[in-house]
């Protein structure tokens, strides 16, 4: 029987101990890689660091506000915006030269946040409604329907009324005595009209005007680009034009506006609109717009558009300019 062999050798580490391998070797390939992977994941850490960061910094308050295309609704446009960024913090994005109801349309989408319109428009072309004279009860209709349909607020309005008007030249409203409209019934045959192509076909304009009145024009009527009917008139084209109570070149080309006697044409008053929402977001609003009820009459209406339209000055100056002197 043979015994185990003793040995002197004894074990360098037991198993309970942490075996440390050397280091191993790398090719300058696998080094590349592996501080590659380190970079990496460095770069990630980082970025990430950085949204989070940007992330918790607030954005500034911003708006949008409309404006139809025309120079009126371009100044009406800017006087919103200036007034709301000389005011608050809040920035505004204006979208202007918008045509027909886009700006309807984008408030209600959400697109934009506030812009100005006129209460006989919105309350014959957006709610489809016959016509009426009375301003107290187109405006309380609009407040309620608003709110109601689409979630809109109707502010004050600004101060004046952009109704069509009836204009003829001054020498032959002294000629034929004209100063209302009832008085061209029996001259009515042989007058020219002029209008802009939307007269024609608005609820609220030629066809209802005719029937009100008794008119029986004997010509078709010369329907053209609202920026010709004055010069038109002024050149004995036509001998009376539907235009525009806030027009420029009536004062400018010292043209009469006719009374129109029957309270035909239903109210313009020019308010803003806002988003209930916006003003929910930014109740400050509605303190600055505010301010501007019942600050800009008919006649400074037709000022400010002249000095755009008939000065060539640019509207973002003229606007500066009158809130400047009316804070």
């Amino acid at each position: 029987m043979q015994h185990p062999v003793k040995s002197n050798y004894q074990p360098k580490y037991s198993m309970d101990d942490k075996i440390e391998f050397p280091p191993e070797t790398l090719s300058p390939y696998q080094t590349l890689r592996r501080r590659g992977k380190k970079i990496v994941t460095f770069l990630g850490l980082w970025l990430g660091i950085v949204a989070s960061l940007s992330s918790c910094v607030s954005r500034s308050p911003e708006i949008v506000i409309c404006a139809k295309n025309f120079t009126e609704q371009l100044i009406l446009g800017e006087i919103l915006a200036q007034k709301i960024e000389t005011q608050t913090d809040i920035q505004v994005k204006r979208r202007f030269n918008l045509a027909g109801e886009l700006c309807h349309q984008a408030l209600v989408a959400g697109q934009v946040d506030l812009y100005v319109e006129y209460t006989g428009t919105a309350f014959t072309n957006i709610l489809k409604q016959k016509p009426i004279s009375d301003p107290k009860a187109v405006f309380n209709r609009l407040k309620s329907d608003y709110a109601e349909k689409y979630n809109l607020i109707w502010m004050p309005p600004l101060g004046f009324n952009n109704s069509f008007a009836m204009v003829v030249r001054q020498d032959d409203a002294k000629q034929f005595n004209w100063k209302k409209f009832s008085d061209l019934v029996p001259d009515s045959p042989k007058i020219r009209f002029g209008s802009g192509y939307e007269f024609g076909e608005r609820e609220d304009g030629l066809s209802g005007l005719t029937k009100v009145y008794n008119l029986k024009f004997s010509e078709p009527v010369k329907t053209m680009d609202l920026g010709l009917i004055y010069q038109a008139l002024a050149q004995k084209q036509v001998d009376l034009v539907a235009g525009s109570t806030t027009d420029a070149l009536i004062d400018v080309l010292g043209l009469v506006i006719l009374e129109d006697d029957k309270n035909y044409f239903p109210p313009y008053e020019a308010a803003p609109i806002i988003r209930q929402e916006t003003l929910n977001q930014y109740p400050q609003l509605d303190g600055v717009l505010q301010q501007l009820s019942g600050k800009i009459s008919a006649e400074k209406m037709r000022e400010l558009n002249y000095q755009v339209d008939g000065k060539k000055r640019q509207y973002q100056e003229v606007v500066q300019e009158f809130l400047q002197s009316n804070p």
